[in-house]
């Protein structure tokens, strides 16, 4: 399998509704995921106790005020370009629609992601080398009133 037919199907997986695709050949074998574990780890926590309620109360309300840059595709996180080099945005730092804010790895492709606002970076939801899920809170952004 050439890695033009592996995005185009990673691509096609990102758009359609499976959540869990396995393919595997006598030599190869792929499995992808569009993992919505924490969220249903959030939905059990909330559920089990009053205080996780209203701290699931307080991030509703909090997300109501903020735009968040979420993940498109399962894979690596990385605040910048290389290992030792300046983060693409910190907090406080405003930033355009268009804008590189981060990169997810998948399958060994750095993925440029771009914020889809306009405003101030109020918060990094992930750390640098974690793993994250499909549609995984990344960055959170203060919308700027002009949009």
């Amino acid at each position: 399998m050439t890695l033009k037919e592996i995005q185009n199907i990673i691509k096609d997986f990102e758009k359609s509704q499976l959540t869990i695709l396995e393919l595997e050949t006598e030599d190869f074998k792929l499995r992808l995921s569009k993992n919505k574990t924490s969220e249903l780890f959030e939905k059990e926590k909330s559920s089990n106790s009053t205080s996780n309620i209203k701290d699931k109360e307080s991030i509703t309300i909090t997300q109501q005020n903020h735009n968040l840059i979420k993940s498109p595709l399962v894979g690596t996180f990385y605040a910048s370009s290389t290992p030792k080099g300046k983060p693409y945005v910190e907090v406080g730092q405003k930033v355009t629609k268009g804008q590189v804010v981060c990169i997810i790895e998948a399958m060994k492709i750095m993925n440029e992601i771009t914020s889809p606002y306009n405003g101030t970076v109020k918060e990094i939801l992930v750390n640098d080398g974690d793993t994250v899920g499909f549609n995984h809170h990344l960055i959170q952004i203060d919308k700027d009133h002009e949009e």
